[in-house]
């Protein structure tokens, strides 16, 4: 018995190695981590389960049937973050460069249905080569039973997809899939189809960071939700996103005990926004005096910056902030900031996460560009996730909110159950200029001062239908609050809608905008 288990350690021991030194040599020459390092940098330290370490492949052919590695170029398993449960996999490039197999497939969907079962949440690392060319189509039909698992699983429990090295053509679609997608500069790339088949197709020459790297996902086509300079941090922010989230649908974000009092006035912000609405300002400022010691992840940062969406807490709780942001922009909404708040604001619904929507928008953003790209439908897609979202909601009109805009950030016609204004508010059809040249365009023209006469008008609608109380005395705000209470009435606010229940209309699920 003795010489058995001196074997068993011994072979473990190699399946734990994994292929060699010089393999984890060439690995760590990239400037990446191995998959074992990675997941000690994730999990709580000695937390880890290995499911199916000892696992080899059984195909014949192509000269496979010479190399059954362990674990056939996947680790999965589970271990905890921050004492919570967490479900796992991660691409070994150091086997047969972390491409897709028959066994490979079959270890990622063992742990996914776990994941599901459990009701836990779900992080992949992904660092491989697509599917595993020698093994053939059933290699490819391992993506589809993935990607089936993905969609399962969205809504239900937290997925997260870190790419660490190569995640190209059937391989970048899991991802896509999974609520937030981390990345690395200079060694995370995904696309569907490589640089050289781009020049052979197009013409066009790029390289595989510029087609497919993490600023490009990140700033250009919003691919990836964060981007960071190394392993280390990426790896350290996805725990931090998971202290932000609950292991599932079911269960509320984790609280932690507040060490920022509830009643702290925001002494800074009257600073912080100029009265005058032409003039641009930080919403991530506001952000910062609002929330629990300033602290908030931004989703999305670099992707659509007139718009933050961002999750912090209030009094130890979890929530979602959508804010306009003018210094980009003016802080308008257009086809990119419609998506993003959709996707986030859908997020925040799925996983119990109140919102608070801070409103400072002139609009949506005009043009051919945007018109013919489908402004209107891209636009219906958040005012869809507003309306569909059950969540406890509060809106905050800081300064301008015009037309749709107003409408579509979450107003309570939308369903925001309580809405806030500061006296800076302006709520309106459109700004008063635009609305004096319509109404008063023929007493302007035929006064005998123009100038005089528009500024007449021009006063007089602002003080009739723009001043900061009309908005309250309406009803279509609840009230007109000083900016230094703020924290503490959104504070109150949620308190008092924590046990909300909204029931939705019976139906297999909605048809949002395509």
């Amino acid at each position: 018995m003795h010489g058995r288990i001196a074997e068993l350690h011994e072979v473990k021991e190699r399946a734990r190695l994994g292929p060699g030194a010089r393999a984890t040599a060439a690995q760590h020459a990239r400037g990446k981590l191995t998959v074992r390092e990675r997941l000690e940098l994730l999990l709580d330290e000695g937390s880890f389960t290995e499911m199916e370490p000892l696992l080899q492949h059984q195909v014949q052919g192509f000269g496979l049937e010479k190399k059954r590695p362990c674990t056939d170029g996947v680790v999965t398993g589970w271990g905890t973050v921050d004492g919570r449960t967490v479900y796992v996999y991660a691409h070994d490039f150091r086997i047969f460069g972390g491409s897709l197999g028959r066994a490979q497939a079959a270890k990622i969907l063992r742990v996914m249905d776990m994941a599901i079962a459990a009701k836990a949440p779900l992080v992949s690392l992904h660092d491989g080569a697509g599917a595993r060319i020698q093994e053939g189509l059933p290699a490819l039909v391992g993506y589809g039973e993935i990607f089936r698992r993905n969609a399962r699983a969205s809504g239900v429990i937290p997925q997260i997809s870190v790419v660490l090295g190569p995640c190209a053509g059937g391989a970048a679609y899991s991802p896509a899939l999974t609520d937030f997608v981390f990345m690395v500069r200079n060694s995370s790339q995904m696309f569907i189809s490589g640089p050289d088949v781009v020049r052979a197709v197009t013409g066009e020459s790029v390289t595989q960071d510029g087609l497919g790297g993490a600023d490009v996902h990140a700033s250009v086509s919003g691919v990836a939700a964060f981007a960071y300079d190394d392993e280390r941090t990426c790896i350290r922010q996805v725990r931090r996103l998971l202290s932000l989230l609950p292991s599932n649908n079911r269960e509320a974000p984790p609280r932690v005990p507040p060490t920022d009092s509830r009643d702290r006035r925001c002494e800074a912000l009257p600073s912080l926004v100029p009265a005058d609405g032409n003039r641009p300002y930080d919403v991530c400022g506001v952000i910062e005096e609002i929330v629990d010691d300033g602290n908030h992840l931004q989703v999305h940062q670099s992707w659509a910056p007139n718009l933050v969406c961002t999750l912090a807490r209030l009094d130890g709780r979890v929530v979602g902030v959508v804010a306009n942001q003018p210094q980009y922009l003016a802080g308008v909404l257009d086809i990119q900031a419609s998506e993003k708040g959709a996707h986030f604001v859908q997020l925040c619904d799925a996983f119990n996460i109140p919102l608070i929507t801070l409103l400072d928008a002139p609009g949506f953003l005009p043009g051919l560009d945007q018109e013919h790209g489908g402004l209107i439908r891209h636009g219906a897609k958040l005012l869809y996730a507003y309306c569909n979202a059950t969540v406890p909601r509060v809106q905050l009109v800081l300064r301008k909110a015009y037309g749709s805009a107003y409408l579509l950030m979450d107003s309570r016609s939308v369903g925001a159950d309580l809405s806030f204004a500061w006296p800076t508010n302006e709520i309106a059809v459109m700004g008063a200029e635009g609305a004096v040249e319509v109404i008063f365009r023929s007493q302007i023209a035929a006064a005998d001062d123009p100038g005089a006469m528009r500024s007449r008008l021009l006063r007089e609608y602002r003080d009739e239908l723009m001043h900061p109380y009309y908005s309250a005395q309406i009803g279509i705000v609840d009230d007109v609050i000083d900016p230094v209470e703020t924290r503490s009435v959104l504070i109150r606010s949620l308190a008092a809608l924590h046990a909300k229940q909204a029931d939705q209309p019976s139906r297999k699920h909605g048809i949002p905008p395509v």
